[in-house]
């Protein structure tokens, strides 16, 4: 891999770690298109990249959601009750997911992903703060009937799901925001390894895979985005606890936004190079 990918993963990796831990989501939305281009750029035929960037990322989301949850659980912020069930159905789930994905063609994949960032973050910015005076909703058929399709998608698009989880608890199951960064990055422990092994399992055998890839998951990329991201996730986590919810919720949806724009080639259509 030339240099200057290189450095691209390793700077994407420092801000996906970041994000990670600050806002409680995998960094999939980060890391996914930014594999995609240097996949296709090295010669990846687009079907196999957009598959290659979905593996290659729930298997990034791994480590760093180990590190930022770590670090929240020492805050007393994660409710595991919640975490395990909605992670240990929504895993089940994203292994399911990821096995559909294998038989759908990339273009639909590359536009779907764009699509469901995009609609979650308008949703994010829209929905209102729930009543102070609410009690987050402890009912075990709310907590897998939410977790189950967040983990379809998850598989689907190789996400970990905070993307999903973070606006579903908030509007849906009354968590506050802080406790649901905490607990989407706790629950993505367990929807990413489900991903991972649906995207290793049906990938083994293609062809036009990358040097050192097992199924769609391609060691050096995750490696290179993986060695930043670890510690990053432990500054964002920390720092997400001396930031005001609200602000959180701002830079999450406008991440969100962007990158879902990006994805969906509406910076193209604009003519703009983003």
């Amino acid at each position: 891999m030339a240099i200057p990918y290189i450095i691209i993963l390793l700077a994407t990796g420092i801000i996906t770690g970041f994000a990670s831990g600050l806002l409680g989501v995998g960094g999939a939305f980060i890391t996914t298109p930014v594999q995609y281009t240097v996949f296709t750029n090295i010669g990846i035929p687009p079907e196999i990249a957009i598959r290659l960037a979905f593996g290659t990322s729930l298997l990034v989301i791994l480590p760093t959601a180990i590190s930022g949850t770590w670090r929240h659980h020492k805050e007393g912020m994660v409710w595991w009750k919640a975490a395990i069930i909605m992670g240990s159905c929504g895993s089940i789930a994203a292994f399911s997911g990821a096995t559909l994905a294998t038989f759908l063609p990339g273009a639909m994949l590359k536009i779907a992903f764009g699509a469901i960032v995009l609609a979650a973050a308008i949703r994010m910015l829209v929905v209102g703060k729930p009543p102070v005076e609410k009690q987050p909703k402890d009912k075990m058929w709310l907590w897998v009937a939410c977790a189950v399709p967040i983990g379809l998608v998850t598989g689907i698009l190789g996400i970990g799901g905070g993307i999903l989880f973070i606006p579903v608890m908030r509007v849906f199951l009354g968590v506050r925001m802080h406790n649901a960064v905490a607990i989407s990055l706790a629950t993505m422990i367990f929807t990413s390894i489900g991903g991972v092994i649906g995207y290793i399992i049906n990938g083994l055998g293609v062809s036009n895979l990358p040097p050192y890839s097992i199924g769609y998951v391609n060691l050096p990329s995750w490696f290179l985005l993986t060695v930043t991201s670890v510690g990053m996730a432990q500054v964002g986590a920390v720092i997400s606890h001396r930031v005001r919810g609200r602000y959180l919720r701002y830079i999450f949806t406008g991440i969100m936004a962007l990158l879902g724009l990006r994805m969906l080639g509406g910076f193209d259509w604009l003519g703009w190079s983003i």
